[in-house]
């Protein structure tokens, strides 16, 4: 059975952007009209917040390259998922991942939210997006609608509470949409979310197909260091540099924290995306890992640090096409400093941002 989300859609903090009216008290109704459109939506504040506590993040991609069912899978396309030979999407006709069992539905896939414990949620948002126009086109209308169950839950349908970006180019017909689900994640907690029908093309073509959700959770947690949070999101082609400078975020001398990134259609190999971040006065820090190189950061991964991956399913390791990471910020903070900003660039990928989150210790 689904469900519509009705008032978990509604939002527990202002933003600067312009909302859909979907969150009636006390209405359920099995469809809604469109959220509206817009073809670029600047990066604004979503949330903001300073207590103890941090971020946790779910994260998969909807669509991989094709395989035959009941046949081996093509070497080329086991090898890539792998990450043991390089690829893009273009490279591959591309099909949709589908782990659940209900027939109704054409992708799915599944991810681990892990939370500290003892800790309560504070806000949580679910972003989807990916591809429009590939070897098939899939209608725009679908693009602010997505299911979503909990660990043990049934599909609940869920609809963008906000502007759901939508901008054609260079081959491709990038989307990415968003809602307010802080209140289903509160009473579900942790564990294995399911998100079906991301409205993502299937096929083959130049620019390639992609698809992928983010759930991204801030949290509170009594035992953890105070922590400036802020949560950030829009939609925009890379074609220029994404800039974020989160408001009254002032590191102090040895801080500590984390940032997340959301974006579509980074292509694997090469050079010429990075993430950086500064502080007033001082030089750039890139931001990489084992699995993101500093100057190839949109590189196709679902990374976040620590020993123990969190779950997926499927748990590919190039995702073609969906980048959703999380950075550890070292030591580059070493010195402190006012006026954090972080600046994400493309030189290379037709690509699309469509969130960044940062807990930084705030002493």
């Amino acid at each position: 059975m689904r469900y519509l989300l009705g008032p978990l859609l509604c939002r527990a903090s202002a933003s600067a952007l312009v909302l859909a009216s979907v969150c009636a008290p006390g209405t359920a109704r099995a469809t809604a009209p469109p959220a509206p459109e817009a073809p670029r939506i600047p990066f604004a504040e979503r949330y903001h917040a300073v207590l103890r506590g941090g971020f946790a993040r779910a994260a998969n991609t909807s669509v991989s390259c094709r395989t035959t069912p009941g046949e081996p899978y093509e070497p080329s396309c086991a090898a890539v998922r792998e990450g043991r030979l390089p690829a893009v999407n273009g490279d591959f006709d591309m099909f949709y991942t589908d782990v659940d069992d209900d027939p109704d539905t054409y992708n799915s896939s599944r991810a681990e939210l892990r939370l500290p414990e003892g800790s309560r949620v504070t806000y949580a948002r679910l972003y989807w997006g990916g591809n429009l126009l590939a070897g098939e086109r899939k209608p725009a209308a679908d693009d602010g609608r997505v299911l979503i169950a909990e660990p043990g839950g049934a599909y609940k349908e869920l609809l963008a509470d906000t502007l759901v970006g939508h901008r054609a180019g260079r081959g491709a017909d990038a989307f990415q949409a968003s809602a307010d689900v802080t209140a289903l994640v509160r009473s579900s907690g942790p564990g294995l979310w399911t998100v079906g029908q991301v409205n993502a093309a299937a096929g083959r073509s130049g620019a390639g197909a992609w698809g992928g959700w983010t759930l991204v959770v801030a949290y509170e947690n009594p035992v953890q260091p105070l922590r400036t949070l802020s949560l950030w999101d829009g939609f925009d082609s890379l074609d220029t540099p994404a800039e974020v400078r989160p408001n009254g975020l002032h590191a102090p001398r040895g801080a500590s924290g984390r940032v997340g990134l959301v974006a579509y259609n980074g292509d694997r190999g090469g050079t010429g995306d990075s993430l950086t971040y500064t502080t007033a006065g001082h030089a750039p820090v890139p931001l990489q890992d084992s699995a993101d190189p500093a100057d190839d950061v949109l590189n196709s991964t679902i990374n976040e640090p620590g020993p123990v991956r969190a779950r997926r399913e499927p748990a590919y390791a190039n995702t073609l096409g969906y980048d959703s990471d999380v950075f550890d910020l070292g030591t580059g903070l070493a010195q402190g400093g006012d006026q954090l900003t972080f600046r994400l660039v493309s030189q290379r990928d037709a690509a699309w941002a469509g969130a960044l989150f940062a807990a930084v210790d705030a002493r």
